[in-house]
């Protein structure tokens, strides 16, 4: 019979197999990874992760959940390093870099990867809400103070496509070798911003 084990062992040993499989479903994408694979890497038989997850998607989810939080906790301390908005944006954009380049992984899951049944798993579903208000929310607060002007969720989603276009570009190492990210960042933040200044009636 197995052992009962306390609040505490179980979030230890998820967090453990999250932080494996991240790095594993990373590298040969969730198709190339078994529970097995898993298991072994964590020591422990086939059978273990099953106490913990229903199944490999359940994994998936709940480490791609755990990025998304990860990735909203960076952005939104950036928001609340400053209360001036052009400033809020600026610590939101460098944040997303860092994390983006720090996390790699956790990055490549979180948008590379397409998982069907991600509605099925509402902490995911919470966790990816989440993130696209951190993504939105400083973009709203320049429109409101008369930085940019136009449709707040098209010129949100244009600012993170962007990011997002240079982030991928980087990792996969296909930025020609002078060109530095962040300055790349700040050139098409600047190029954006100027696109949707408010224009004089």
């Amino acid at each position: 019979m197995p052992r009962v084990l306390t609040e505490d062992q179980v979030s230890d040993f998820r967090d453990r197999l999250c932080e494996v499989a991240e790095r594993l479903f990373a590298e040969r994408g969730p198709q190339g990874v078994g529970i097995r694979q898993l298991a072994s890497e964590l020591g422990v038989s086939p059978m273990t992760p099953y106490r913990y997850f229903k199944d490999k998607d359940d994994i998936l989810a709940a480490v791609r959940a755990s990025g998304f939080d990860r990735f909203s906790d960076a952005l939104e301390a950036g928001l609340a390093s400053s209360s001036n908005p052009i400033e809020q944006a600026a610590a939101v954009g460098g944040a997303y870099y860092q994390f983006a380049l720090e996390h790699a992984s956790a990055y490549k899951l979180m948008f590379d990867f397409d998982q069907p049944t991600e509605s099925q798993y509402p902490d995911l579903v919470r966790a990816v809400d989440r993130a696209k208000q951190t993504m939105t929310g400083y973009i709203r607060r320049l429109v409101e103070v008369g930085v940019l002007a136009g449709d707040v969720d098209l010129i949100a989603h244009l600012f993170w496509a962007t990011t997002h276009g240079i982030v991928v570009l980087h990792l996969a190492g296909k930025l020609p070798g002078p060109v530095d990210i962040n300055a790349l960042g700040d050139e098409s933040f600047r190029a954006l911003a100027l696109a949707y200044q408010p224009r004089p009636d």
